[in-house]
């Protein structure tokens, strides 16, 4: 038996998310019917975590185990044949047994994307939130790095979450713009890129975060209103949900000798 550790990239906007569900049409589904067509084996893999319908992926990592014998630079190659173009299969290496995806993540890293230019940019539109009016990017950037620490993030979670314990810990968190797409002369603000490391996240919680932060963008909040927020542990004082469509999981990392996949 071989455990085998691979990252995927995958556009999530036709999905119905990472793990497989009653109606299908999931990544996971996907996965596992490829591996099935190329080995026989009808195996489940075990990702580092769910993404929502609609979110997308630059690095999500998953494991299963398989009895086939195939070389290990071929797994890529062979499964991304199986697979709808939108999911591609990009790295592979065979680890222990003993490796679980999800329980030997160490961090984790999302990207939230903002189109803050006047018009949208239809070959990034899947990929980006368009808001085309006037944010504060700093008063934004300010109130972020007081989302950064350990807290119960109960007002940073959906009412439908089912985990006990809200307490996590965000690492670091911080924005970044890309003007290369604006237009000279014009109030375009650029792609706004949001990015926050943490060692687990709420269902939703990236996006509650960021909806918040254009509520501090707009004015609608102070940066300042973070730490009660924080402290109220209540959905109602955080800003919405943004949109799941601008949010993609970045980046998985693990112990150094079984992080590069």
């Amino acid at each position: 038996m071989r455990n085998i550790c691979m990252r995927v990239n995958y556009d999530g906007t036709h999905y119905h998310g990472f793990q497989t569900q009653p109606g299908g049409n999931t990544i996971q589904d996907h996965i596992e019917n490829a591996i099935c067509s190329l080995t026989g084996e009808r195996v489940k893999i075990t990702a580092s975590g769910r993404t929502d319908a609609g979110v997308h992926a630059y690095g999500q990592v998953f494991n299963f185990e398989t009895e086939s014998q195939i070389p290990i630079h071929r797994w890529c190659l062979a499964l991304n044949a199986w697979l709808p173009e939108n999911i591609v299969l990009t790295d592979a290496k065979e680890v222990p047994l003993s490796f679980h995806a999800r329980h030997m993540a160490k961090r984790k890293t999302y990207r939230y994307s903002i189109n803050a230019n006047r018009f949208p940019d239809i070959f990034h539109r899947r990929t980006q939130f368009h808001h085309p009016t006037r944010l504060d990017i700093e008063a934004m950037r300010r109130a972020l790095q007081l989302m950064v620490g350990t807290h119960d993030y109960t007002s940073f979670a959906s009412t439908q979450s089912q985990k006990l314990n809200h307490v996590r810990t965000v690492y670091e968190a911080y924005i970044t713009v890309d003007d290369s797409f604006s237009r000279p002369g014009s109030d375009d603000q650029g792609i706004i890129h949001v990015y926050v490391t943490g060692s687990g996240f709420l269902q939703h919680m990236v996006r509650i975060m960021v909806g918040t932060l254009l509520d501090v963008g707009e004015g609608k909040k102070a940066s300042e209103d973070i730490s009660a927020i924080l402290a109220a542990k209540d959905r109602a004082k955080a800003g919405p949900t943004a949109v799941a469509h601008g949010l993609m999981l970045w980046n998985v990392e693990y112990d150094e000798n079984v992080q590069k996949t």
